[in-house]
């Protein structure tokens, strides 16, 4: 059985990149499995514990990562976060495709680890509409959103790595660009792996 991919889904925070994955998943169930990601941070409204991340005090996240358990992790802020390594390799032994959403260092980080992951960066229509979209969620003060205001120029520098670019204006044509990405990296692969399959020679 051919493994699957592991694509990253990153991007500045207020991008959208946290619906677009939700509606990637739900419109197309089939074509890739997410993991639950550790995080530090408390729950926003509405978000549950084992659903949206496994939420853990600094002390818990810290004892997780001494046992190794993390394919990943990043400091973001004055938080955390971290991808739980056997999720992922149990996902793609299984043949799926994997959808890690996470920060651009934890994506640079895992494709250190897993070489052939695939990194997508969605980027807003401008500057003006993050600002927007983050004042919007009412879930920042002030101070916070003037931090995230000034790390976004940095946050783009770390995306020097990443290999697709998908700009999220309209949702739905985002989403249909990211599938396109996955199917495309699907149908990748090298001449001795098509021998093998057709002759039982590469």
């Amino acid at each position: 059985m051919k493994e699957g991919k592991v694509f990253v889904i990153s991007g500045p925070s207020g991008v959208g990149k946290g619906t677009l994955c939700r509606l990637l998943m739900d419109r197309y169930p089939n074509l890739a499995a997410t993991t639950v990601s550790v995080t530090t941070r408390a729950p926003r409204p509405g978000e549950k514990d084992g659903v949206h991340y496994y939420f853990k005090s600094a002390e818990e996240f810290e004892e997780m990562e001494k046992k190794g358990m993390f394919l990943e992790t990043v400091n973001k802020y004055t938080n955390r976060y971290g991808t739980l390594y056997s999720e992922v390799e149990r996902i793609m032994k299984e043949g799926k495709n994997v959808i890690l959403e996470i920060e651009m260092q934890g994506g640079v980080n895992v494709k250190k680890r897993i070489a052939g992951a695939v990194l997508i960066f969605i980027l807003p229509p401008s500057l003006e509409a993050l600002t927007g979209r983050i004042v919007s969620r009412g879930s920042e003060t002030a101070e916070e959103i003037s931090r995230r205001q000034s790390e976004v120029e940095k946050e783009f520098d770390q995306a020097k790595d990443y290999e697709y670019f998908v700009v999220n204006d309209v949702l739905e044509d985002a989403v249909e660009k990211v599938k396109s990405i996955i199917v495309a990296e699907g149908t990748k692969d090298n001449i001795g792996n098509i021998k093998q399959k057709y002759f039982g020679r590469n």
